[in-house]
């Protein structure tokens, strides 16, 4: 089994829900050396240091400087997405029906919806708890099957098979017990609270609260199947989320991988956004100044006796951004859903993704500067299209670069079943992807000094 296949399948079942992947990622960077930065406090940054900070427990930028680094100089930047399709429990979840209690739930972001039913599954996310006078934000994880969407049976919706029609509304509510169930193990039948009692219950005992110190809550839904290598022999992953979490993990171990290179004189940078599933317009998305605040901040703070507008103006036009989300291989039941010439492997390499409506940021300049630094260094790549019958969904990759001004590629490795409960990559494109995100890291400026004319 490859190591960093093993290695993902921790990261992803540590992380049932975007906060938990931000803790993944937070607790790796402060084993490794980084220290955690204050937005709200003035930053003392140092060449040669290891930085980061987070926001809203869902989105988190790091960033190690050069040990040789010089006013003006660029940043590596590799974007990825912390949030993945799924439900949320409503403000009011209560729902009784038929004598079964119910959890209302919203549908986030646009799931495959169809592959939630029959599944077991259980809730993950964070809870706001009254401790004294104060209150804490603490993230739970039930890692027991508490929750069940069951299908129709086919006898009585003989149709489902040709026509499956979901009603979001009324068809995607999970069963949590029976009353009479409920009634017996004590919970109150009149009950006009915003929640089920249970529910409440189950999280004060998660927490090692009391019921009553529970303020409020943003719960996801999630599979409790962990993640798996599969296939007879061994070749693929098997898991939630993997759109976008790998990207989210190859970028981390790449990040830490290089981030002790004595001879860099750039700034490598690794954010991990929340909200992309739903367009990304929040505080904590990728059409958040996020990116632009951490260039002018470092760049500034570095900028020693020069003017420092001027130098965060040179940052920006020196810098690069990856935009790593992930992309469409083929399908061997489906193949005519890609163009002819463009059908990645999932077992191939990253995948340049190109769109000349700007769904991607790719421009010939930045695909260049990616294949230069894998041709250096043998990793595989391959490049996508979508069709032009075909409508082409969109990333982080044009929204950061139309707000920051910063060169960007959009790729990303190559998957089956995007928007799955259960998703499906292959195991030996997530080396190449790591491959790849530390070349990045570590070979930047030596290519980017070659293309210098290409960027006036």
């Amino acid at each position: 089994m490859s190591a960093a296949a093993k290695k993902f399948l921790d990261f992803s079942n540590s992380s049932p829900s975007h906060f938990h992947c931000v803790a993944t990622i937070k607790a790796a960077l402060l084993a490794s050396g980084y220290k955690e930065l204050n937005e709200n406090i003035s930053w003392e940054i140092t060449k040669g240091g290891k930085y980061f900070y987070t926001r809203n427990q869902s989105t988190i930028a790091a960033f190690a400087v050069g040990k040789n680094y010089k006013p003006g100089n660029g940043f590596a930047l590799v974007g990825a997405h912390t949030d993945s399709p799924n439900f949320v429990i409503k403000p009011v979840s209560a729902v009784k029906k038929e004598g079964y209690l119910q959890v209302g739930v919203q549908t986030y972001g646009g799931g495959l919806w169809h592959t939630w039913f029959d599944r077991d599954l259980t809730i993950a996310g964070r809870v706001i708890v009254k401790e004294d006078e104060t209150f804490a934000s603490k993230l739970v994880h039930v890692k027991r099957s508490v929750l069940r969407i069951p299908s129709l049976c086919i006898h009585l919706g003989r149709d489902q098979n040709d026509k499956l029609m979901i009603n979001k509304e009324t068809h995607l509510t999970p069963v949590m017990a029976t009353e009479i169930q409920d009634q017996l193990a004590g919970n109150n039948k009149d009950s006009k609270e915003d929640h089920h009692p249970a529910l409440v219950n189950l999280l004060a005992k998660e927490l090692n609260a009391k019921a009553e110190d529970i303020q409020t809550f943003e719960l996801s839904v999630c599979d409790t199947q962990p993640a798996a290598i599969g296939g007879v022999h061994s070749e693929f992953v098997f898991a939630p989320r993997l759109d976008n979490q790998l990207s989210c993990f190859m970028g981390l171990e790449a990040l830490l991988a290089s981030s002790d290179d004595n001879a860099a004189d750039h700034v490598r940078v690794l954010v991990c956004f929340d909200n992309e599933e739903v367009g990304s317009t929040s505080a904590h998305g990728a059409a958040s100044p996020i990116v632009s605040e951490l260039v002018s901040r470092v760049s500034r703070g570095l900028a020693g006796d020069e003017d420092r507008a001027e130098v965060e103006q040179r940052a920006i036009r020196l810098s690069y951004m990856i935009s790593a989300d992930m992309a469409h291989a083929v399908h061997p039941n489906y193949a005519s859903k890609h163009e002819d010439r463009h059908k990645p492997s999932i077992t191939g390499g990253p995948v340049i993704k190109y769109n000349a409506n700007q769904r991607y940021a790719t421009t010939s300049v930045t695909a260049f500067v990616l294949k230069e630094l894998a041709k250096r260094n043998n990793i595989p790549l391959q490049e996508f299209v979508v069709r032009n019958d075909s409508a082409c969904g969109s990333t982080i990759g044009p929204i950061m670069s139309a707000n920051t001004g910063i060169r960007t590629v959009d790729i990303g490795n190559p998957q089956l079943a995007m928007h799955s409960v259960r998703e499906m990559c292959g195991v030996t494109a997530i080396q190449h992807g790591i491959d790849l995100f530390q070349s990045f890291y570590s070979n930047y400026h030596s290519v980017n000094d070659s293309v210098k004319d290409m960027i006036k």
